[in-house]
């Protein structure tokens, strides 16, 4: 095996496959990248059995040659090393596989030998059948995982809550996620004859929407029994599913509420988030929303070691009673926020301790459910 590629584009490879990496796996071959040279590019690959990252880098990229291949092969180098020395050369970089499974790495004036291992002995990507898949835009995928990953357990006493639902059904992607205290959804119309509901660890997908940012145009989904596969033009993560049943959390929504409000989204994010500062000495970060006489919604919140704070929001509408009196974990409400992009959002209230209900106004494909926190004089 023998190429010469351009110095930024196999640092940036590095550092894409090396998030699946960990410093800690056994077998050692799985603390190294595994990098594969052929005639119609490089491509490399980072695992920790349960997470599977592999780039390409093309021969060719945006017009511009980035890289020679001169002889096909093999091999795989410890991540952390190979990594440190690409990172600290400036030029365009030469590698050449010898024998025993070593290299040597030249740029410029600057000579490098390092040990790695035999290929061979590297795990197998998991067999996924890659004649059936499902296509969705990248945009729209990264859309639906940053709108629901954040609402996972952090708790290992479930496991299955610990990742995002992902179903495909008529049409249709539904992601759900939920810690039991809080509940975000969210769909994504696409063109699929495949159906089925698996759950996605919240840790892959993170690492997905991370490598899928500069990543435009189609990704493939492909499903096995144990794994689901992400696939784009010059980039792939393979994730182990979470085993076991989700449970049917939707039909847990409310289905009427006795007061509806509508917000401005962008400056009720605001309001929220100063209200945290003095919410943090709270075991549940409680921020107080009541209303007001005269379409005002009250935002408040209070620290008995740092003080108080409460400001009052003009709302843009209202139904129902009229009557809100809630405490709610102020960082469960500005993550549900914040992934709203339409301008006014609308909270639907279904009175003491009941779920709150968080939508945008003028859309139906995506909804956050809170569950009310009691308040310190409670």
């Amino acid at each position: 095996m023998e190429f010469m590629v351009n110095k930024n584009c196999l640092h940036q490879a590095l550092s894409a496959v090396g998030h699946a990496i960990s410093t800690k796996t056994t077998p050692s071959i799985l603390t190294g990248i595994k990098i594969v040279a052929n005639v119609d590019g490089l491509i490399l690959l980072g695992s920790n059995s349960d997470i599977i990252i592999e780039k390409t880098i093309p021969v060719t990229l945006g017009g511009e040659r980035v890289l020679e291949v001169y002889d096909k092969g093999s091999v795989v180098l410890p991540a952390k090393y190979l990594r440190d020395i690409i990172q600290k050369l400036s030029d365009d970089i030469h590698i050449k596989l010898n024998a025993n499974h070593s290299v040597t790495i030249k740029s410029a004036e600057i000579v490098t030998d390092l040990n790695g291992f035999n290929s061979t002995e590297y795990p197998d990507l998991p067999f996924i059948d890659d004649s059936a898949f499902i296509e969705v835009h990248s945009e729209g995928l990264q859309e639906i995982i940053k709108q629901t990953v954040f609402a996972v357990s952090k708790s290992e006493s479930r496991p299955a809550l610990a990742g995002v639902n992902m179903t495909f059904k008529e049409n249709l992607l539904c992601c759900v996620a939920t810690n039991s205290h809080r509940l975000a959804s969210s769909e994504l119309a696409l063109e699929t004859k495949i159906t089925g509901s698996f759950i996605v660890p919240s840790k892959s997908l993170n690492e997905l929407t991370k490598l899928m940012n500069d990543e435009a145009g189609v990704v493939h989904i492909f499903v096995s029994k144990s794994y689901v596969g992400f696939k784009s033009s010059h980039i792939s993560l393979f994730t182990r599913l979470i085993d076991g049943s989700y449970p049917n959390v939707l039909e847990m929504l409310p289905r009427d509420s006795k007061t509806t409000i509508i917000m401005d989204t962008n400056k009720l994010v605001k309001g929220v988030d100063r209200a945290c500062l003095f919410a943090r000495d709270c075991r549940n970060n409680n921020v107080h929303l009541d209303l007001l006489e005269g379409n005002g919604l009250q935002i408040s919140s209070n620290s008995t070691e740092r003080g108080k704070i409460k400001e009052i929001q003009t709302i843009k509408g209202i139904k129902g009673e009229g009557e809100v009196n809630v405490s709610l974990d102020g960082y469960f409400l500005l993550d549900a926020l914040k992934v709203i992009k339409e301008k006014e959002v609308k909270l639907s209230f279904g009175g003491a301790m009941k779920p709150v209900l968080i939508e945008p106004v003028n859309g139906t494909s995506q909804l956050h459910l809170i569950s009310p926190v009691r308040s310190p004089s409670a």
